[in-house]
């Protein structure tokens, strides 16, 4: 089974309802089974109405015709940006976001307009993305009083600038990417200081639609594909699976309790990302460059993990 592995569980929040509807509904499913988490908040203006303008992006419609987006994200939040003002979510809900800190799990920077930053950051130039980052840094500082120390990258996506600025800041590990064990990224310049730490398993919305998978079915496709990637030597029994909280944390709740059922019975130890960090610091990381590739049911291109340090390419150049 998956007796001594460890699974990390990260929730991206992208938007107001999902911070205050669904994180709290996360908490109280993650303190039932005793598991622990990393939350990732975006923490400035909800633009979810604009990410829309996708839906010429090859995969995209497919995608909105497998996860229900309106059924999901509800009708009030995807005008939020087009038709309505988007609120800012780190000011209208900062007291969930305290709240999940509180109460012990670990917080850490997604992004601030996640929409902007995961439509534009592939292709930003350096003052662009320094601008979008430190926006970012400020209002996560001016809701929780301090730092974060880790990101995830709004929908796995960033550029060398972004790479460079977590190891400017000092951040101590990132999940901005898809892919294998745990690396270093090879930057312009040398080494990132900052390790990446990739989510490793597809996320419930990747799943959903695929070969007749439905809500119903979901946590045992999901757990399947945990018991098969932990025979992965190169992941040292280590995976991280991401959860959003506007998916996981509403509608797909009774999923994702039946997933954290079958992982503790299995025997895995589901912990938040600091301590998949800490696990991997045991032995010499690898060295990476970080590129642009395809993930399976997910629309356009992810930073995911070169397999080898022999060519340096657009994100890393």
């Amino acid at each position: 089974m998956l007796e001594r592995s460890h699974i990390g569980l990260k929730v991206d929040v992208d938007t107001l309802r999902g911070t205050r509807e669904g994180v709290p509904r996360l908490m109280a499913l993650f303190k039932k089974h005793g598991v622990d988490a990393t939350f990732y908040f975006s923490v400035g203006p909800d633009h979810t109405g604009r990410a829309l303008r996708r839906v010429f992006r090859k995969g995209f419609a497919s995608k909105i015709a497998r996860t229900s987006v309106l059924k999901h994200y509800g009708l009030k939040t995807l005008l939020y940006g087009v038709l309505l003002p988007g609120p800012d979510i780190g000011r209208s809900a900062g007291g969930v976001m305290r709240g999940v800190h509180q109460a012990g799990f670990e917080v850490g920077l997604h992004t601030y307009d996640h929409v902007r930053w995961q439509d534009y950051v592939a292709k930003a130039t350096a003052d662009w993305t320094r601008a979008e980052f430190e926006r970012g840094l400020q209002a996560f500082e001016r809701v929780f009083g301090f730092a974060p120390q880790s990101h995830a990258a709004a929908g796995w996506q960033i550029n060398a600038h972004g790479l460079d600025l977590e190891r400017e800041y000092g951040l101590r590990y990132a999940s901005d990417t898809r892919g294998g064990a745990a690396f270093l990224p090879l930057l312009a310049e040398g080494l990132s200081t900052c390790p990446q730490l990739p989510t490793t398993l597809p996320t419930f919305d990747e799943v959903l639609g695929v070969d007749g998978v439905d809500e119903s079915s979901i946590a045992e496709a999901v757990f399947r594909l945990s018991q098969n990637s932990s025979l992965d030597p190169s992941l040292d029994n280590v995976q991280v699976f991401t959860l959003h909280a506007e998916l996981e944390g509403l509608l797909l709740l009774d999923a994702c309790d039946e997933l954290l059922r079958r992982w503790r019975e299995s025997g895995a130890a589901v912990v938040r990302m600091a301590k998949i960090h800490e696990l991997a610091q045991r032995r010499p990381l690898p060295v990476r460059a970080v590129v642009m590739g395809e993930v399976a049911g997910r629309s356009g291109q992810l930073a995911v993990q070169a397999p080898s340090t022999a060519t340096r390419t657009a994100a890393s150049a």
